[in-house]
């Protein structure tokens, strides 16, 4: 690319050498034009666009910058990958058969050209491409899976167990006995399917796909209390899903639920679904976009990776476009409410909260159940600072969930912050401490609890310990480390507050009450030109001006019992 952009900035050098007598006899010089968008220039906007997941730009601007350099490479490869990002997979394949002109090995553009194949159930097509992988690399892993999928497709279920077992030798055999599950269902073989869905479910008793497709080979098979005791199993830990509401709803009736893997697409889609997940959380945004999206592909009912689709744009900042995709979720689907409820967050996230709350009591009023729909009612109205609206949404959640299930506490530690926010501090304790006993470890809540009675010079003793445990938790979160800083100094205990404070400091060097609480330590450290400089620093980066009207007569008076931080 270096020596590419070289080449570029050489030309247009020796091009202005060579127009520039004619131009100098006419008085005329077209600068402007040289700066008009170009190949490096689309390149440039792409990559930036495509890094922060802006697919339809990136797409546009990469495909631009292929075509005026049709036989490079990196140009090719760039618009290739936006594309299938963006979702138009068939023009990204088109695009990857000219790469591969250019460069024979690459896998991932081989691994697009196979799925296209796939889909149209060219399997004998797909299963030539996908053969030549390696198993050594993680396209590699993944086109040995499509290509097991492929020889399902083509009724070899056999030789597609074999190659699971090569497989399977990586250590991978967690994850492929769910696809050989899904491989049994997909070939008739319900007593195979079940025994296999069982290990899967053992292993990852709460993986919501697993559940679902468990409880469906029960159930399809008649045995619907053992299909039951599944789904009990999974909400016992207070978990929830549409999807296993609806598989629920039709076993309580008495129904058969269907089959999942209704064809191999639907199985391959829901591989491409696994590891789009997985490779978002390592962070490596645009290619887990891809294979998301080749799992849409593959299966357009596919509402949980459209889902899964809209969340992976929604942690880059793209809401609109996360919101085009929750739109597209048809209103059938189990998955609808929870889409509108995202629709609903990203209205807020874009500064229309007054939209936002208007669209989630609408849903709370359709549908009074809706636990995801009340708990982000309930966030957004604390967001607001309507604490007690708020705490009413988080006491109305915990009705529907119960209350005692663990994943339980965060109700009862929202409910607190709101109560305390509200100064109603005996019920915010009350909250704390039933947070706690579900979940004794969890690191915001002591943190919260901990700061709170130090604020109040209550419990120190306990609740530095809280802090502490805290920090063991999450020794990198700023906030947890202010807190543990602030303990020390409630303590006084100066040196280990400087210490501490410091280093919150240097985590979140913007945030100012870190700085207030800094300056404060500082000042009772005698070190008074420090303290007058974080002081500086709280008020010049407050944007409330909470703190910047507590630090004002600080910078006059120094600290003093009247000005100080409680």
């Amino acid at each position: 690319m270096i020596r590419f952009t070289n080449r570029l900035a050489l030309a247009a050098v020796l091009a202005m050498t060579m127009i520039a007598p004619g131009l100098a006899q006419s008085g005329t010089l077209d600068l402007m034009g040289l700066f008009r968008p170009s190949v490096t220039g689309n390149y440039m906007a792409g990559q930036q666009a495509l890094k922060e997941l802006r697919t339809k730009e990136a797409a546009n601007y990469l495909s631009s910058a292929a075509r005026a350099d049709w036989e490079n490479p990196i140009m090719v490869e760039r618009a290739f990958v936006a594309l299938a990002a963006d979702g138009q997979i068939g023009e990204s394949a088109t695009m990857a058969r000219h790469l591969l002109e250019l460069e024979p090995n690459n896998e991932l553009a081989q691994l697009v050209i196979a799925t296209e194949a796939f889909k149209e159930r060219r399997y004998g097509a797909a299963e030539r491409i996908l053969k030549t992988f390696s198993q050594d690399t993680f396209s590699g892993i993944t086109a040995s899976i499509l290509h097991a999928w492929a020889l399902v497709g083509d009724k070899r279920v056999t030789e597609a167990n074999r190659l699971l077992d090569k497989l399977s030798q990586s250590g991978l055999e967690d994850f492929l006995v769910f696809h050989r599950a899904l491989m049994a269902e997909s070939s008739g073989q319900t007593e195979r399917a079940i025994e296999l869905a069982a290990q899967a479910f053992e292993t990852e008793p709460y993986v919501t796909r697993i559940v679902e497709v468990y409880a469906r080979l029960l159930a399809n098979a008649g045995r619907f209390d053992e299909a039951m005791d599944v789904i009990a199993s999974f909400e016992a830990r207070g978990v929830a899903h549409p999807v296993i509401a609806l598989v629920k709803a039709e076993i309580e009736a008495g129904r058969r639920p269907g089959m999942f893997t209704t064809s191999p697409q639907v199985g391959a889609a829901e591989m491409f679904h696994g590891i789009g997940v997985a490779l978002s959380r390592d962070g490596t945004a645009d290619l887990s976009l891809v294979f998301l999206r080749l799992g849409t592909y593959l299966d357009p009912s596919a509402d949980v990776v459209s889902l899964a689709i809209g969340q992976l744009l929604d942690l880059n900042g793209q809401h609109e476009a996360a919101n085009a995709v929750y739109d597209g979720i048809k209103a059938s689907s189990p998955m609808k409410p929870t889409a509108v409820v995202r629709i609903a967050q990203n209205l807020d996230s874009m500064g229309d909260r007054e939209a936002a709350l208007r669209r989630l009591r609408n849903i709370v009023a359709t549908t009074p159940n809706d636990l995801d729909a009340v708990s982000v009612l309930g966030d957004l109205l604390r967001y607001d600072e309507q604490y007690l609206e708020s705490a009413d949404a988080y006491t109305k959640a915990l009705e529907i969930s119960g209350g005692e299930a663990p994943a339980d506490w965060r109700f009862y530690y929202v409910r607190g912050i709101s109560y305390e926010r509200a100064q109603e501090w005996p019920k915010a304790e009350a909250d704390f401490l039933r947070a706690l006993e579900l979940n004794p470890n969890q690191p915001q809540v002591l943190n919260y609890l901990g700061y709170s009675w130090i604020d109040m010079d209550m419990h120190l003793e306990r609740a530095l310990g809280m802090i502490e445990k805290a920090v063991e938790a999450q020794p990198q979160d700023g906030y947890i480390i202010d807190s543990l800083g602030w303990a020390f100094y409630k303590l006084g205990r100066i040196d280990e507050a400087v210490a501490t404070l410091e280093r919150a400091v240097l985590l979140l060097p913007n945030d100012p009450e870190i700085n207030d609480h800094l300056g404060d330590a500082y000042w009772v450290a005698g070190r008074r030109l420090e303290a007058n400089f974080q002081w500086n620093v709280a008020r010049s980066v407050d944007p409330v001006g909470n703190v910047a009207e507590r630090v004002a007569p600080k910078l006059i008076e120094g600290l003093t019992p009247q000005n100080r931080t409680e």
